[in-house]
């Protein structure tokens, strides 16, 4: 029996060198994107940050359209981690309401993910990437705001996935009117009424939020 150790296979290196020039070309894009909306971000320029080559763009991603979807929900995916710490330094429901829906309407990824929908629209083989992304931010949301209601001992008036799916739509749904012209401000909607986070009932009724 030979005692040889086995060898590598020759195209492990090959494999992780394109994992990671993938992930550098969607994080540069990422930040590109996010500082200089998708018009005014070539493929040439997010090869040049990522010192790749603009074909590798098309090979890992397919065209600018797909890259920007996967860096749209990569940009939103983190901008929703900001929610976080500010929902649990809230010790009123009150007060997490309006400082969730505050923060989150003024989170810069949203209107870029609202962009990065439009264009699946038109490109039904990048609708996967929007589905599994929303999916992704919704089960995230859900375990969060269950961590949240476990802490404080709160309740909400509807299953937790309702909860959290029907927050994100309307978050969307205002900035999307906001940017599309009609009215002034997307925090023209009450997006905290949305919210149905309150204090337990007690025997005496439900508790009032102190302040």
């Amino acid at each position: 029996m030979s005692t040889a150790e086995p060898q590598p296979r020759p195209f492990a290196p090959t494999r992780d060198r394109g994992r990671r020039t993938r992930a550098l070309l969607l994080e540069q894009a990422a930040t590109l994107f996010g500082e200089h909306g998708f018009e005014s971000v070539s493929v040439a320029g997010i090869a040049t940050a990522a010192r790749a080559h603009p074909n590798q763009v098309t090979y890992y991603f397919g065209s600018k359209d797909a890259l920007f979807v996967h860096a749209a929900f990569l940009l939103l995916l983190r901008d929703a981690e900001r929610l976080e710490p500010v929902g649990r330094r809230q010790r009123t429901p009150d007060a997490f309401r309006r400082a969730m829906a505050r923060t989150a309407l003024a989170l810069p990824a949203v209107p870029i993910a609202i962009q990065a929908m439009s264009i699946t629209r038109q490109r039904p083989e990048l609708r996967p990437v929007a589905e599994q992304n929303l999916a992704l931010l919704f089960h995230r949301a859900q375990r969060y705001l269950t961590a949240i209601l476990e802490l404080h001992d709160w309740v909400i008036d509807r299953p937790a996935d309702v909860e959290t799916r029907t927050f994100w739509s309307a978050v969307l749904g205002a900035r999307l009117i906001s940017e599309s012209g009609f009215g002034d401000r997307s925090n023209d909607i009450d997006l905290a009424g949305v919210l149905t986070i309150r204090r337990r009932s007690t025997a005496y009724g439900p508790e009032r939020d102190r302040h």
